[in-house]
């Protein structure tokens, strides 16, 4: 029996979403993870669910990706430096703030999601506010169903095939993951770019780099004496790591805040990171997995393959997506300050007089550009990649959702198993009693 998903929503029930409670959402947070349609075959809680799959509908669908990774308004930049007054500070990748945090507002990350019908990207990266709040300051979900529907671009008719068990996919997740009826989204960021972005950051700062893997500084780093300290450089190995704790952050909390939503929709699922990255991404090896298809490159100085990106998709800031390091530095200050950056004055913004603050920051000159971009050169001809010790591109977490079972849960658990939300949600959604 197949069940109607497409339905019309009254503006009721997305009255009652607004004002779901936050403090239930944040307390009544938990990994709900069978659906309607799953079975467990043994053990303990071994079940056998007596519903057929019910996939989310489109509103339910959008919902989701609004809370993971919608675009909330105008970023509000980092403000100050004492190092550069009275310039603003020029850290951020992109004038739009969305659902979660960035490092400096760097926003290096794109969200896909596949179903039963597609895979699918949900471009908001450098999407500008298409909605605006009322007179009291509120979104009016509708608006943002609407407006923001039109950023999903379909790559694929196929859900992404993910095999369940390993090395693919963790085996504690093989009976319920990406199965029939369920959504998962997941970012996908780009930590070329990130790590450019915070060679900028440091550049800015006086900061530079040294290779402490091969223990030796930069070779003609000393040209940049003016503008960064080149007798105190910070560890190579430091900016991958911070760069790559800095992206896991942004990925993890995009998850998060589709996890909050989840409850109070009352929709069932869970954030986790038990798929193999290189699966989803296309370097599985495997020519019967190409994932999203990414190009990857091997190499024997890596112990794993390096994905760089789709093109016309999804690329990262590095070759051979560009032609050099340098290319790619300028495409970064290109996002930065040019047309609909976050310091082109042109670009509208949160402020009284948006102009003249975005109008303040103090762009990177040619000499600035070729210190970021004699690091990084370095790098990629070192190591063969960039950045040296980290992906290229990094996926972590995934989120799964999907319409809860709640027999399941009557029969093997005490109350509070599940939220208010979940136990009307089919009544209220689907008109299913």
């Amino acid at each position: 029996m197949s069940v109607q998903t497409h339905h019309h929503i009254d503006e009721q029930t997305l009255q009652d979403l607004l004002q779901y409670p936050l403090l239930d959402a944040l307390f009544g947070r938990r990994s709900r993870r069978f659906f309607r349609g799953a079975e467990i075959p043994d053990g303990a809680l071994a079940y056998t669910s007596k519903h057929e799959p019910l996939p989310l509908d489109e509103i339910e669908k959008i919902l989701i990706l609004l809370a993971v990774g919608g675009v909330t308004g105008w970023h509000h930049s980092v403000t100050r430096h004492d190092r550069y007054k009275p310039h603003l500070s020029n850290y951020s990748g992109s004038a739009s703030g969305r659902t979660f945090p960035s490092a400096a507002g760097f926003h290096t990350s794109q969200i896909f999601f596949t179903d039963d019908t597609g895979t699918y990207l949900f471009d908001t990266r450098d999407t500008p506010p298409l909605t605006e709040r009322d007179s009291d300051g509120n979104h009016r979900l509708i608006d943002l169903i609407q407006a923001y529907s039109g950023n999903i671009r379909r790559i694929s008719n196929q859900r992404l095939h993910i095999p369940n068990y390993e090395p693919y996919m963790e085996g504690h997740n093989s009976w319920v993951a990406n199965k029939p009826g369920t959504l998962l989204v997941f970012p996908v960021g780009d930590l070329a770019q990130h790590t450019i972005a915070n060679l900028c950051f440091y550049v800015q700062n006086g900061l530079c780099i040294y290779d402490d893997v091969n223990d030796r500084p930069i070779p003609g780093i000393e040209q940049f004496r003016d503008i960064v300290d080149v007798d105190n450089p910070l560890p190579l190995t430091f900016l991958d790591q911070y760069s790559l704790a800095e992206l896991s952050a942004e990925l993890s909390t995009a998850t998060y805040a589709g996890m909050l939503m989840q409850q109070a929709l009352g929709l069932g699922g869970w954030m986790f990171d038990g798929i193999d990255r290189l699966t989803v991404l296309g370097a599985s090896g495997d020519p019967n997995v190409p994932g999203l298809g990414f190009r990857y490159d091997t190499d024997k100085r890596w112990s794993l393959p390096n994905p760089t990106g789709l093109e016309g998709v999804f690329t990262s800031f590095t070759p051979p997506h560009f032609a050099d390091m340098r290319a790619a530095v300028d495409a970064f200050c290109d996002r930065k300050f040019g047309k609909n950056g976050p310091f082109h004055p042109d670009t509208p913004g949160p402020w009284k007089d948006s102009r003249k603050v975005r109008g303040s920051a103090q762009i990177h000159d040619e000499q600035f550009r070729d210190a970021v971009s004699h690091m990084a050169q370095y790098v990629y001809d070192a190591f063969g990649k960039f950045p040296a010790t980290v992906p290229s591109v990094f996926s972590l977490m995934y989120l799964q959702t999907h319409h809860l079972d709640l027999d399941y849960y009557d029969q093997f658990f005490g109350p509070h198993a599940y939220l208010r939300s979940h136990a009307e949600h089919l009544a209220k959604w689907h008109g299913i009693k």
